[in-house]
């Protein structure tokens, strides 16, 4: 009798250990497997200029497969959206296809690239060259036939981008005109949209990024760029300092950038994405 009690004793301890020791292993298991399980991805957000966004992409692209666990998220919405939501804090990092400005010295600006603003027509167009003086009257409405130009009897069909593009800020800069003087056809907001409606319409003209026209044309896509004051659009004039309306595309932030920002813009300044800008037919800074 002493003998069951003192047995049913010790394995009644021998379980209360067994029940302690399971739950001090599943404790430790469960804090050593959590910084695995609970740990969130390193996220940015990036927003702004249509222009910066494929060349920005693939340079995100890139981050993360030599960044594990980098989660790179880029919209565009042009640069006006870039400012806005980097000053709001709705993105890490705002693009802008243009210098900033003097009311924008609250934001830090990394240029990536450089770019300019070329004058396209459809390929079947025989006109290869216009003057300024040309294109200011052709964007006024005093010129409203291809054949005032020396082109064919055809009516222009003026491709004009929206507001807040800084596109559209630098060429209204360029040739010295308002936007409410202007007479469009056609209102468009990013550069494919300006390509597209462009390849499609014979009698068209537009102006978008150089890096992008020389793209689509290298694609194949019905686009012709126009030589502007005796120089080829091109990103190697715009390399050499020879083409009249050139720009410099950047990442902005406000104030300092974080840390993992900064991380970013510092690779997307480095010599690893050469090699993309030049893809992408931008410059090199």
């Amino acid at each position: 009798m002493l003998f069951s009690i003192t047995s049913a004793h010790s394995m009644a301890l021998l379980f209360r250990r067994l029940k302690v020791a399971t739950c001090s292993l599943a404790a430790i298991l469960l804090i050593g497997w959590q910084p695995f399980a609970f740990a969130e991805k390193s996220r940015l957000t990036i927003t702004g200029s249509s222009t910066v966004a494929p060349l920005t992409l693939e340079i995100a692209k890139l981050y993360e497969k030599t960044h594990a666990g980098t989660r790179i998220d880029v919209q565009t919405g042009g640069s006006s959206r870039g400012i806005n939501d980097a000053r709001n804090g709705l993105a890490d990092i705002g693009m802008v296809s243009r210098a900033l400005k003097p009311t924008e010295k609250d934001l830090n600006g990394f240029t990536i690239a450089l770019d300019g603003i070329g004058m396209i027509v459809h390929n079947s167009n025989p006109v290869t060259a216009l003057t300024d003086a040309q294109i200011k009257d052709i964007y006024l409405g005093k010129i409203t036939n291809w054949q005032s130009v020396g082109g064919p009897d055809l009516a222009i069909t003026v491709v004009n981008k929206a507001e807040g593009r800084s596109t559209l800020e630098l060429f209204l800069k360029h040739f010295g005109v308002r936007n409410s003087q202007i007479k469009p056809s056609v209102v468009i907001g990013d550069n494919q949209q300006g390509i597209k409606t462009v390849s499609g319409v014979k009698g068209a003209i537009g102006y978008v990024s150089i890096g992008t026209a020389e793209y689509e044309e290298k694609r194949g896509t019905p686009i012709k760029r126009l030589t502007m004051q005796g120089h080829e659009a091109s990103a190697a004039n715009v390399a050499n300092g020879q083409y009249p309306l050139s720009r410099t595309l950047n990442l902005v932030t406000k104030g300092a950038p974080s840390k993992q920002a900064q991380h970013f813009i510092t690779f997307a300044q480095s010599d690893a994405v050469k090699h993309l800008i030049e893809k992408q037919f931008f410059v090199a800074p």
